[in-house]
């Protein structure tokens, strides 16, 4: 049994890593991640925002205020959590983040809540609709980002018709391939599967560690 008392002095030699979740999510949904990472030995926290009320007009100044100060901090982002991190980044280049990884995130915009604002469910993507269509332009910050996607089609991009090709069955593979990133890896889960997974946790805490994700085949099986 490891005794938690002792290891806080430490804290300052362990990687700090902060996780955002997706639209719709809420920072329960982000447990199981984070406490794998943090068997990983990082020190690990979770950013709750408003992803439907509030959207990237309200996560990005909170986000910013957050790491503002606080000495590096990496970031992983499940779907719209990395649009939200690497946005927050793009507006504060001098933030201390070394990492990012980002889950399932669609990047070069989202043709799911294309189809969906195209056929009047626009409120259900709320003020978080704009960055998900439209996605980012090419990554040239100074985090290195590393991105994990999943080749499982079981979701709503599937159930709408909005993908083509190989994709989680939420976000399509094309999307998630941003010209700029570190790394990119293509794992055999659904999107909501990325968060769950405990080879995906494998390949954050790797990247998280190195700047690149490590070989797939020396990862745990699923």
């Amino acid at each position: 049994m490891v005794n938690t008392a002792s290891m806080h002095p430490h804290h300052a030699s362990r990687p700090r890593v902060l996780i955002l979740h997706g639209i719709w999510n809420t920072r329960s949904w982000l447990l199981p991640l984070a406490w794998r990472l943090r068997s990983q030995g990082f020190v690990v926290d979770t950013f709750g925002y408003p992803s439907v009320f509030g959207g990237p007009e309200v996560a990005v100044p909170q986000l910013l205020q957050r790491l503002q100060g606080r000495g590096p901090v990496s970031l992983v982002g499940h779907s719209l959590g990395g649009l939200v991190a690497l946005e927050a980044l793009r507006q504060s280049p001098q933030l201390e983040v070394p990492r990012v990884v980002c889950l399932g995130s669609p990047l070069r915009g989202s043709g799911t809540a294309r189809v969906m604002a195209e056929h009047g469910w626009a409120l259900a993507l709320g003020r978080s609709g704009g960055l998900l269509q439209h996605g980012l332009p090419e990554w040239q910050g100074q985090a290195e980002v590393g991105l994990i996607a999943g080749s499982v089609a079981h979701g709503l991009g599937a159930l709408v018709g909005a993908l083509e090709g190989d994709s989680d069955g939420t976000v399509g593979l094309a999307e998630t391939r941003l010209p700029g990133l570190a790394d990119h890896c293509v794992v055999p889960v659904s999107h909501s599967g990325l968060v769950l997974s405990p080879q995906v946790a494998h390949l954050t805490a790797g990247f998280l560690r190195q700047g690149r994700f490590p070989d797939l085949q020396a990862s745990p099986a699923p």
